[in-house]
């Protein structure tokens, strides 16, 4: 009779195993089918690449929006496109990946401001690892030597923009955010790839810097912190694209975490664990039910006070922003497994089924093509509200690369 429950019981747990893995391959595959319909025709849509047709949003009437390559988001798409060939393994998809990634070399020696690791580490990072070749190499290394020049002994850090003008009128010409935590892993490839200790050391630096400065007790973050660039003391620490000066910018916390979670997996400094940690559970403390957060942890809340001529100020809405969560979704899958902690993973599945679900990922034919809805590009700038964002897009494939293998 034992035997008989005993086989009983490994009969049923098997049958709910596979039935498990057959919900997840189905989940799966029909967001690969969706992605790739609304891709093609997003390709339909622009053409070929000619320097100015990035995707980037929509307008009021959901037509796409573009942008030129000297904007901080065209990487986006080409490294979209790597993902949809690495979730597909199909040709055509690595044909367009390469296309668009190779339209973007001429920014290889841009130094206007900081973000050439979105810029070139999301597209020709991607094509050196899924479709090597020793030019992508040269890039990578030229593109992290772009970016170093901006990197100052005195502040320990990167500089962001070459100017900032805060809400209140305070002006900065070494204001770092702390979204410059993503455009690291640029530098860290490029040492690996050059041999040279210099591109890493910057990376590190800049790292402890923002460890250092850039959060509150309760590792919240701080958007911006303006530096004097000839003592490396702070000025003061503001907002650009949250609600108020002492409020935390969601994305910006899913910027910091992604952030410390992927210098954890480069150096394996438990600092930088332990820091990932304590921001994303800071992260995921103050997410609502469905685990997509408002725009903004604090908005609307009582002793935080949008100031000067932020849109905020009269736009106090609680919008949801997807292109955080998509973010917050993929650090969270490498969390987990770094901290052995299967929480972090379970959540990072629940979030990427939710921005599936018709909630946050778009109808078929709509959206401009684009596959997530509900995203906040920056409020007090009174831009990109409640519209899908391309950097949504890739952290939402990105997790749905990450599920996959996970699953498999």
């Amino acid at each position: 009779m034992k035997i008989f429950l005993y086989l009983s019981f490994i009969f049923i747990l098997s049958t709910c195993i596979s039935c498990t893995s057959n919900s997840e391959k189905h989940f799966i595959e029909e967001n690969i089918i969706f992605a790739t319909r609304q891709t093609s025709d997003m390709l339909k849509n622009v053409g070929e690449p000619d320097g100015k047709n990035y995707p980037r949003s929509t307008d009021k009437e959901g037509k796409l929006i573009t942008t030129g390559m000297y904007d901080w988001t065209p990487g986006f798409f080409p490294g979209s496109l790597w993902y949809l060939y690495e979730l597909t393994g199909d040709s055509v998809w690595k044909d367009n990946a390469e296309k668009w990634t190779t339209s973007l070399e001429p920014l290889k020696t841009f130094t206007a401001h900081h973000d050439l690791g979105f810029m070139m580490y999301c597209s020709y990072g991607n094509a050196l690892r899924l479709a090597p070749k020793d030019e992508y190499k040269d890039i990578i290394i030229q593109s992290a030597y772009s970016l170093a020049t901006r990197y100052n002994e005195k502040t320990k850090a990167i500089k962001s923009w070459n100017y900032h003008k805060s809400w209140d009128g305070e002006e900065s010409h070494f204001p770092v955010i702390i979204d410059n935590m993503m455009n690291l892993e640029l530098l860290l490839e490029a040492s690996k790839l050059s041999g040279d200790k210099r591109l890493r050391d910057i990376a590190v630096a800049h790292a402890n810097t923002t460890l250092k400065n850039h959060f509150r007790d309760d590792y919240s973050s701080y958007h911006v912190v303006c530096y004097d660039s000839l003592t490396g003391e702070i000025h003061h620490k503001v907002t650009a694209q949250g609600f108020s000066d002492n409020s935390t910018w969601a994305r910006g916390q899913a910027w910091a975490a992604y952030g410390f979670t992927m210098m954890y997996r480069e150096t394996k400094d438990p600092a930088y664990l332990d820091a990932a940690i304590k921001i994303m559970n800071f992260y995921l403390k103050h997410l609502p039910e469905d685990l997509v957060p408002v725009w903004d942890f604090n908005v609307g809340q009582k002793s935080y006070i949008p100031k000067g001529n932020s849109y905020a100020v009269e736009f106090q809405a609680s919008l949801k922003d997807a292109s955080a969560a998509a973010i917050a979704c993929s650090a969270l899958f490498d969390l987990g497994s770094f901290s052995k902690n299967r929480d972090y993973t379970d959540t990072a599945v629940k979030i990427l089924k939710n921005l599936a679900s018709p909630s946050y990922r778009a109808p078929s034919g709509t959206n401009g093509d684009f596959l997530l809805m509900h995203c906040v590009g920056s409020i007090p700038h009174h831009s990109e509200i409640d519209v899908p964002l391309v950097y949504a897009d890739y952290y939402f494939l990105e997790s749905l690369v990450k599920y996959k293998k996970s699953a498999s």
